[in-house]
């Protein structure tokens, strides 16, 4: 989407192939519901939008079915039958690669959901000086090392030791090698190890509380256990100037004096904008619409607004209302608050009943007073979504 650099071309791997069973339930935790959306879904769009060209995804040949019904609409997903180990699963999907010969493929597993772009982008970027890169975090607590009858035998040094995550990244040659040669082999822990197996080096770069595995049951809890709801507030200004059109809620008012700016300008839909963006982290509307891109100039603020939306959905949030205060002098607008308010409804998958817009003036003071501009204010309640 807008506002996000890109990143350097590169094809990912998810292997779902596994059983998932120590989750519980009667289905591969993988195709298990999270926050109303298959664990495996989410990592996948995470690829996806971050700019993944093709995404294969490793599955037991028994759960086609399902693993098309988690993935349907996704662009770039292939589906690549499994073998008996994780390491022939990764083989499995990159030989399935070999004739395109990509340069860059991140291997993920399925059940690590909640993938940061920012995480993705270190990877690919130690790329350039080593053939694999992996994400890891720091051991925090002290490590004793166990004897057979259960007794401390001695201590190992945590400063030396960090905890391994996915996505792993990796040239693709170098790695496809890697794998090659490994056959015959003992089981790898992961492909990291297969790598430096081939005396490949790997690089280390910082990982993210948020890529937490799924393993047992009270880790599903703990991952879907997001805020029950979140509030995000915004603020915009534009200036008033003549030969401009004044839009205002998604609705255009006649004035003898518009709103300028890079798209339409309206500052109604900019601040419930910024506030929907706000309430799920996901910066301000600059991030994802910078003004310096050309694609949006004199856009209709209304796309911004439903983009906005859809992260909030795509977090598991649901909007459950919006509060919107317009400061100004001139327009009066209370005779356009019937269509702006049916039309934010319209843009936000709303009732008229959960959309409040009010108007106030400054009594004469400020810019909004002199009538050089006008102002808005907005604050959103997102829910999650059960």
């Amino acid at each position: 989407m807008a506002g996000s650099s890109p990143l350097p071309p590169f094809t990912a791997i998810v292997v779902a192939a596994g059983k998932g069973l120590r989750v519980g339930g009667d289905i591969p935790k993988q195709f298990r519901l999270l926050r109303s959306k298959p664990i495996i879904r989410w990592s996948i769009e995470a690829l996806a939008q971050a700019g993944a060209d093709v995404i294969v995804t490793v599955i037991a040949p028994e759960t086609r079915a399902e693993a098309e019904a988690a993935l349907s609409g996704i662009e770039g997903v292939r589906f690549v039958p499994g073998g008996a180990t994780r390491q022939e699963s990764v083989r499995a999907g990159l030989e399935a690669l070999a004739e395109a010969a990509p340069s860059a493929v991140l291997i993920h597993d399925a059940a690590r959901p909640d993938l940061p772009r920012e995480v993705i982008a270190r990877l690919l970027a130690a790329l350039a000086e080593q053939p694999g890169a992996i994400p890891v975090l720091p051991v925090v607590d002290s490590l004793a090392v166990a004897g057979g009858d259960g007794v401390m035998t001695g201590k190992a040094e945590r400063e030396a030791l960090r905890r391994v995550q996915t996505p792993q990244a990796f040239r693709y040659p170098d790695i496809l090698a890697a794998h090659r040669k490994w056959a015959g082999a003992p089981e790898a822990g992961d492909d990291a190890q297969v790598l430096m197996a081939s005396n490949g080096s790997v690089a280390l770069v910082d990982g993210d509380e948020r890529l937490k595995k799924i393993t047992f049951a009270e880790d599903l809890m703990d991952q879907a256990a997001t805020p029950a709801f979140r509030i995000g507030q915004g603020f915009d200004v534009h200036r008033l100037e003549a030969g401009e059109e004044l839009w205002l809620g998604g609705v255009l008012i006649p004035h003898d004096k518009g709103l300028a700016g890079h798209s339409d300008a309206d500052v109604a839909l900019h601040a419930i904008t910024d506030a929907v963006l706000g309430a799920v982290g996901e910066g301000d509307i600059g991030t994802h619409f910078p003004p310096s891109d050309p694609q949006w100039r004199g856009a209709r603020s209304g796309r911004f607004l439903e983009h906005a939306v859809s992260l909030a959905r795509a977090a598991g949030y649901g909007i459950a209302n919006v509060d919107l205060t317009l400061i100004c002098e001139a327009p009066k607008i209370g005779p356009h608050r019937p269509a702006m308010r049916a039309e934010v409804a319209r843009l936000m998958g709303l009732t008229e009943s959960a959309v409040s817009i009010k108007a106030t003036t400054t009594e004469k003071l400020g810019f909004t007073g002199r009538g050089e501009g006008i102002a808005a204010q907005a604050i959103v309640l997102v829910t999650r979504i059960a």
